[in-house]
Protein backbone atom coordinates (compact mmCIF):
# COMPACT_ATOMS: atom_id res chain seq x y z
CA UNK A 1 0.00 0.00 0.00
CA UNK A 2 2.89 2.42 0.68
CA UNK A 3 3.91 2.41 -2.98
CA UNK A 4 0.36 2.43 -4.38
CA UNK A 5 -1.05 5.39 -6.24
CA UNK A 6 -4.36 6.80 -4.91
CA UNK A 7 -6.34 5.22 -7.76
CA UNK A 8 -4.90 1.80 -6.91
CA UNK A 9 -6.22 1.74 -3.34
CA UNK A 10 -9.43 0.01 -2.33
CA UNK A 11 -12.17 2.11 -0.74
CA UNK A 12 -11.21 0.89 2.72
CA UNK A 13 -7.51 1.55 2.14
CA UNK A 14 -8.20 5.06 0.86
CA UNK A 15 -10.39 5.69 3.90
CA UNK A 16 -7.67 4.58 6.31
CA UNK A 17 -5.09 6.76 4.55
CA UNK A 18 -7.41 9.79 4.72
CA UNK A 19 -7.96 9.24 8.44
CA UNK A 20 -4.22 8.86 9.04
CA UNK A 21 -3.52 12.09 7.11
CA UNK A 22 -6.21 14.16 8.82
CA UNK A 23 -4.25 15.17 11.95
CA UNK A 24 -0.89 15.69 10.20
CA UNK A 25 -1.27 19.45 9.69
CA UNK A 26 -2.46 20.00 13.27
CA UNK A 27 -6.06 21.04 12.61
CA UNK A 28 -8.19 22.21 15.51
CA UNK A 29 -11.24 20.47 13.97
CA UNK A 30 -11.35 17.21 12.02
CA UNK A 31 -14.50 16.56 10.00
CA UNK A 32 -15.24 12.88 9.40
CA UNK A 33 -18.12 11.68 7.23
CA UNK A 34 -18.83 8.00 8.01
CA UNK A 35 -15.20 7.34 9.04
CA UNK A 36 -15.82 3.62 9.51
CA UNK A 37 -18.44 3.22 6.79
CA UNK A 38 -16.64 0.89 4.36
CA UNK A 39 -14.55 -0.97 6.92
CA UNK A 40 -15.07 -4.34 8.56
CA UNK A 41 -15.89 -4.30 12.27
CA UNK A 42 -12.35 -4.82 13.58
CA UNK A 43 -10.79 -2.29 11.19
CA UNK A 44 -13.56 0.18 11.98
CA UNK A 45 -12.94 -0.11 15.71
CA UNK A 46 -9.19 0.39 15.20
CA UNK A 47 -9.69 3.41 12.94
CA UNK A 48 -12.18 5.01 15.30
CA UNK A 49 -9.92 4.42 18.28
CA UNK A 50 -6.92 5.90 16.44
CA UNK A 51 -8.91 8.91 15.24
CA UNK A 52 -10.30 9.71 18.67
CA UNK A 53 -7.06 9.13 20.58
CA UNK A 54 -5.11 11.25 18.10
CA UNK A 55 -7.68 14.03 18.47
CA UNK A 56 -7.44 13.86 22.27
CA UNK A 57 -3.63 13.88 22.15
CA UNK A 58 -3.51 16.91 19.86
CA UNK A 59 -6.45 18.79 21.37
CA UNK A 60 -8.45 18.60 18.14
CA UNK A 61 -12.23 18.33 17.98
CA UNK A 62 -13.76 15.62 15.79
CA UNK A 63 -17.08 16.41 14.12
CA UNK A 64 -18.37 13.11 12.83
CA UNK A 65 -21.39 12.15 10.77
CA UNK A 66 -22.51 8.54 11.07
CA UNK A 67 -25.50 6.26 10.82
CA UNK A 68 -23.81 3.69 13.07
CA UNK A 69 -25.15 3.91 16.63
CA UNK A 70 -22.04 2.23 18.04
CA UNK A 71 -19.79 4.82 16.42
CA UNK A 72 -22.06 7.64 17.61
CA UNK A 73 -21.92 6.25 21.15
CA UNK A 74 -18.14 6.79 21.16
CA UNK A 75 -18.64 10.56 20.94
CA UNK A 76 -18.48 12.93 23.89
CA UNK A 77 -21.63 14.60 22.58
CA UNK A 78 -24.24 13.31 20.16
CA UNK A 79 -26.58 15.48 18.10
CA UNK A 80 -29.40 13.60 16.40
CA UNK A 81 -30.76 15.10 13.19
CA UNK A 82 -33.92 13.64 11.69
CA UNK A 83 -35.64 14.94 8.57
CA UNK A 84 -33.38 17.99 8.51
CA UNK A 85 -34.14 19.12 12.06
CA UNK A 86 -32.25 18.68 15.32
CA UNK A 87 -34.15 16.08 17.30
CA UNK A 88 -31.84 15.70 20.27
CA UNK A 89 -28.76 17.59 21.38
CA UNK A 90 -28.02 17.00 25.03
CA UNK A 91 -26.02 19.75 26.67
CA UNK A 92 -22.89 18.59 28.42
CA UNK A 93 -21.05 20.52 31.10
Amino acid sequence: MADALPGELSGGEAQRVAIARAPVTGPRVIFADEPTGSLDTVSGERVLSALLSTARDTGATVVMVTHDNKVAASADREVVIRDGAVEAAPVTS
